[in-house]
């Protein structure tokens, strides 16, 4: 929304907006795009017009809503579903995530697994069996053994931890 408000605000109504895209279908000034890139960076957004950039923000988004909001199981492998999603060889996008962010598209993938499986924890709400087969993992054993790596902790000792910290709360 914040987008498209700036985007009417300097005189431009035909642009499509959806998950931090914007096609916009006339040509702009100079003027104009720097208007664009000013009023971004005042609500603490960024222009990013650059061709590689705009490609690593997507294989982001593309791993952030598969992590955070899909729950159905890949039919195809990762990299396969990145290839398709994006419309560019697995290879091309791999090399062009790692130099521009110094780390893996899977380790990148691998951290947000992470990520959700601590929230997952904190919620309380399913165990580790049902984390496991919801975040499609092979077996606990392969969850918890990704889990340690990334954090230093298992899964039941971080949970462990939050208890303690809740309990704590309480009797403040």
């Amino acid at each position: 929304m914040v987008v498209k408000d700036e985007l009417s605000k300097i005189g431009i109504q035909n642009a499509f907006v959806e998950l931090g895209v914007a096609d916009i279908q006339e040509e702009i000034s100079d003027v104009q795009h720097n208007q664009i890139k000013s009023a971004l960076l005042k609500s603490g957004l960024e222009l990013m017009d650059d061709k590689k950039s705009v490609l690593v923000q997507k294989i982001k988004s593309v791993i952030i809503e598969l992590v955070h909001y899909s729950e159905d199981p890949l039919r195809v492998n990762f990299s396969e579903y990145l290839s398709q999603k994006l419309n560019h060889n697995y290879t091309y996008l791999a090399n062009l995530f790692s130099e521009a962010q110094g780390t893996t598209i899977e380790k990148f993938f691998i951290k947000h697994k992470i990520e959700r499986v601590k929230e997952l924890l904190a919620y309380n709400e399913l165990n580790l069996t049902e984390i496991s087969y919801l975040m499609h993992y092979s077996s606990v054993a392969h969850l918890s053994s990704q889990f340690k790596k990334i954090t230093g902790l298992t899964p039941s000792h971080f949970k462990q931890l939050k208890d303690k910290r809740l309990a704590m709360l309480e009797n403040v």
